[in-house]
């Protein structure tokens, strides 16, 4: 295939410049081999977050519910649906940037890029292939 730009990484720099490049009418591709979004967004960042977001609130229900007229016998938590509270919200903002990519004309590619030459660029599949 052929294109304008080819940006190899989806994260926050390589999504910004791939759905630009498309809102300027550029044929795009972005070449990701995880999830669009990067590390930060999948994997650092963002479920960090969440998951702090999480400890917050029990936190704050164990130390202070009765200040705001809450009371109960066993506070307890679920580490399965605390976890997946947090990818949930990495799945969402992952499926925006893939929205956004849709919207613009970007084609996400899923494998590895890598510079050929100052015209090509070679995908390979995460099995290699």
């Amino acid at each position: 295939m052929s294109y304008d730009l080819v940006v190899i990484g989806g994260g926050p720099g390589g999504y910004v410049a791939a759905i630009r490049a498309g809102q300027l009418g550029k044929k795009v591709a972005c070449v990701e081999v995880e999830r669009a979004g990067g590390t930060c967004l999948n994997w650092g960042c963002i479920p960090t977050k969440a998951l702090l977001k999480n400890a917050h609130l029990f936190h704050t229900l164990k130390h202070q519910a009765k200040e705001f007229g809450i009371t109960f016998d066993n506070l307890s938590y679920d580490w399965g649906a605390v976890i997946g509270r947090s990818r949930n919200v990495s799945d969402r903002l992952a499926g925006g940037v893939e929205f956004l990519f849709k919207k613009n004309k970007v084609d996400y590619v899923k494998g590895y890029g890598s510079v050929v030459d100052s015209t090509h660029v070679e995908v390979k599949a995460r099995d290699g292939s």
